[in-house]
């Protein structure tokens, strides 16, 4: 069985990722696949748009498959350095599509399903639609174009969702720009045979409901408050005197890496400066290749993905301990 499956019909090439078991998590082979699909539709007069979506019921895709990143980290390899160059240039080739891409952003939507799927020029979230960028709780930085829409949301929307790590609602994920339009999920069906006899704005001009209120809109107050400060350990002094939704933003941040927490609040402010997605992904690269070579993100994902005691043993173990030296590394 392939781990994602295309199909053209109606005049729409669909992408399923087909790894319902791990949660359609993106393999290399899968990157491969869909850079080559997407060049052959990009001229095909047979595809006017492209649909991307996961199978089964559980979400689109989780991110990227960790447990081979791990291996490869702890032998001290560079395949994932390969996959994540294809990967960065694939989520570049989405965001400059010259046809209409929709990503049915339905379930979970983690990491690199964040990558195949917020940069598409249609975004479809639903009502049981979980968004994240779990990163900084793996000792790793938000990556796939990330610290690029999470730099370029309303606020400090963007560097709260970052350093806690947190999964956002639909109403939240188009708030914060990372989708488009709502969906209910029982509605998806409809919509896939309405973009079969109609153009994709038609169908969903059709399809499409106005979503709920964004829950994070409603705290933007403290959160832009907390978060515009210049450094985590301030960011934490504000949450922690904020109220009983910031000290809970500020417990979720103290569990993360010290070390993934600085590089990603650097990551975030110097995104928000540069021109375009093409800047930053080769950004997030530099600091993807230095967080491969370094205990942290091993030490993480063992913690999360393969012992899963949720313990992870961070070294440097406080955001003291974790000097420019150590920050600048990531960005060398």
């Amino acid at each position: 069985m392939n781990d994602v499956q295309f199909l053209v019909e109606s005049g729409i090439g669909r992408i399923t990722l087909n790894r319902p078991r791990a949660l359609n998590s993106l393999n290399h082979g899968m990157v491969l696949a869909m850079l080559d699909h997407l060049e052959a539709w990009r001229a095909d007069p047979d595809v006017r748009a492209v649909l991307i979506d996961g199978a089964g019921d559980r979400g689109l895709c989780a991110g990227g498959d960790i447990r081979a990143i791990y291996e490869d980290a702890r032998a001290g390899g560079t395949a994932s350095l390969r996959f994540w160059a294809d990967e960065y240039r694939l989520n570049l080739l989405i965001s400059r599509y010259p046809k209409p891409y929709l990503a049915l952003m339905d379930g979970l939507v983690m990491g690199g399903g964040v990558g195949v799927s917020a940069h598409g020029s249609h975004r479809i979230v639903t009502e049981r639609s979980l968004v994240g960028m779990p990163e900084t709780g793996i000792g790793f930085v938000p990556d796939v174009g990330g610290t690029y829409l999470l730099s370029r949301t309303p606020g400090e929307l963007g560097t709260h969702i970052a350093l806690t790590a947190g999964a956002i609602s639909g109403p939240d994920a188009i708030h914060c720009g990372l989708a488009d339009h709502f969906v209910p999920s029982e509605r998806i069906p409809d919509l896939l045979d309405a973009l079969t006899s109609r153009p994709t704005d038609d169908a969903l001009k059709l399809i499409a409901e106005p979503a709920q209120p964004s829950a994070l809109a409603g705290d933007a107050a403290w959160i832009d408050h907390c978060y515009a400060a210049d450094t985590v350990e301030e960011i934490l002094s504000r949450l922690h005197a904020g109220g009983d939704a910031a000290a809970t933003a500020a417990k979720e941040i103290e569990a993360k890496s010290p070390t993934a927490l600085k590089v990603t609040l650097r990551a975030l402010r110097s995104a928000a400066a540069m021109p375009d997605l093409e800047t930053v992904l080769a950004q997030e690269y530099r600091i993807s290749a230095h967080a491969l070579s370094t205990a942290e993100f091993a030490e993480g994902i063992r913690a999360q993905i393969i012992d899963k005691d949720r313990a992870p043993r961070w070294s440097p173990a406080t955001l003291s301990e974790v000097d420019d030296r150590i920050v600048d590394a990531y960005f060398s």
